[in-house]
């Protein structure tokens, strides 16, 4: 009976650093989710939008040609969700996919296409880097050969013994000079390569961007988050405690897709107790969350869901778990904030968990005024009035990026929905000053840790992100908790993962 979905992302390295506490438990064969084989396509996302970022819709797509058109959608893959029927269709088919079906169908194949060919592109690159590595030290082998062969020659009027230049010092001199900068995108420095015959610049690519310093004014002392060496410890064998995940899977239809890793192999990794989502974009009337309940893994039996009622394919939350809670809620009991499927409350002996997806501010910030005055006040309430019969657990996508060091470009984006000076005084007015403990920046004061980066521009190759997702906890709980981390190794969605081990 115990189960739990099978979320496919694409595969990840399994740090060494990174701790399991054995909890004793099973998780048994799982049901593949059938008929679900493409990778995962660049969904779009309900994000900030920003000067490095911008999620507003571009509503001005031609196919002038079967080049251009997808060189314009790989540049900027947002522009997929906009395209008319028959621009999608055009477009398929003059790159020979099979372009029949709904819209729906249209976007996520031709997203799936635009992302394999940028894949393709990176492997070709590696492999050029590869080849002209070779080259280059095979020429400055033959060289130093040839020069030791003249230095033995009793009537050599001259001998020079230049070698070609080694791509691999060379490679290691000009990286020591070349900054960071701006436009970087994912190669962190560059190196011009020269021998008699190439002429090549060479990127060095970043494999754990996250471990990169990434902010546009980082202040002294300001250390990128890197799970391998600030994860603590597991706690002794036989401390009673509970793990919780929270992920914005950004459209849980299309998480499913995903070929290799599932959350199988995420659960037996990090061991998790308690899996929130929110942004599962799931609907009740074609009946997805009953579809998503038969293919279900061993372990997790409990799984409560709120789809939007108004928008259809919008919003969405869960939790699931393999603790029976002691009851579970819908909403916070106002009608003109319980129509999107915002939040869900799962009751524990100990302790209120609520898996929460904060309205954004939108594009021209059209719903800033009902952030800050109707839902962030009507919330915090809410979570208060729950404190008085046990501490709460307020975790998800609270869609704001609470202080500088939680965004890479600041100034850029002061008037950007979830860094505007408004959400930020309200994010702290209403939780913060109320008792909240931000659980990750206690944890880490002067840490640059993202959990969202937007698909435009490679956000996450260059680390460029924003600290959306939190676990915030009651006062009482704040010497309670063991780790508070985020997972950026797990790929799927525009957000990573986040964690709490709690000590009950």
């Amino acid at each position: 009976m115990n189960q739990v979905f099978q979320l496919g992302h694409k595969a990840f390295v399994t740090p060494a650093g990174f701790a399991v506490t054995p909890r004793n438990f099973r998780i048994g064969t799982f049901v593949s989710f059938r008929a679900m084989k493409p990778k995962r396509h660049l969904a779009s996302s309900s994000k900030p939008a920003s000067s490095f970022d911008n999620m507003e819709d571009e509503k001005d797509i031609g196919v002038e040609s079967d080049e251009a058109g997808i060189q314009s959608v790989k540049d900027n893959p947002e522009r997929i969700e906009v395209m008319t029927v028959q621009e999608l269709r055009t477009i398929l088919r003059s790159i020979g996919v099979p372009a029949k079906g709904s819209k729906r169908d249209l976007v996520s194949a031709l997203k799936v296409y635009v992302e394999k060919k940028m894949e393709e592109e990176v492997s070709s690159i590696s492999a050029e880097i590869v080849s002209v590595k070779r080259k280059a030290n095979t020429k400055s082998i033959l060289g130093e050969r040839k020069a030791k062969k003249f230095s033995h020659e009793e009537h050599a009027q001259e001998i020079y013994s230049v070698p070609e230049v080694s791509a691999l010092q060379e490679s290691k001199r000009r990286a020591k000079k070349s900054p960071i900068g701006d436009e970087t995108g994912e190669v962190d420095a560059k190196a011009s390569v020269k021998t008699d015959k190439i002429s090549v610049t060479l990127p060095t690519v970043q494999s754990e961007p996250w471990t990169m310093l990434a902010h546009k004014k980082p202040q002294k002392g300001w250390i990128a988050y890197n799970p391998r060496t600030m994860r603590p410890p597991p706690l002794a064998e036989g401390t009673k405690s509970v793990k919780l995940l929270s992920w914005n899977v950004n459209g849980l239809r299309a998480l499913l897709k995903l070929e290799g890793f599932s959350v199988l192999q995420l659960a037996q990794r990090e061991n998790f107790d308690v899996l929130c989502l929110q942004e599962t974009k799931l609907q009740k009337q074609e009946k997805d969350v009953e579809s998503i309940k038969q293919c279900l893994l061993d372990g997790y039996e409990n799984s409560f869901w709120t789809c939007s009622a108004s928008k259809l394919g919008y919003s969405g939350t869960a939790i699931i778990s393999r603790i029976k809670p002691l009851s579970v809620t819908y909403g916070l009991g106002i009608s003109d904030h319980d129509s999107e499927g915002r939040l869900v409350r799962a009751e524990f002996d100990s302790f209120f968990l609520l898996s929460c997806y904060v309205p954004n501010s939108g594009d021209g910030l059209r719903r800033l005024s009902y952030r800050i005055t109707e839902w962030d006040p009507s919330l915090s309430s809410y979570v208060k009035e729950l404190e008085k019969k046990k501490p709460v657990i307020l975790t998800g996508d609270l869609n704001c990026a609470h202080q500088e060091i939680d965004i890479y470009n600041p100034a850029g984006n002061r008037r950007s929905a979830g860094f505007t000076d408004e959400e930020r005084q309200s994010f702290g007015a209403n939780f913060l000053s109320k008792g909240f403990v931000d659980t990750f920046r206690a944890q880490h004061p002067g840490v640059v840790g993202y959990t969202y980066w937007g698909y435009r521009h490679g956000g996450r190759k260059t680390n460029r992100g924003w600290r959306l997702d939190y676990f915030l906890v009651s006062e009482s709980l704040a010497d309670k908790f063991h780790d508070s981390s985020i997972l950026p190794d797990v790929t799927g969605s525009d957000h990573s993962p986040i964690g709490l081990i709690l000590k009950l």
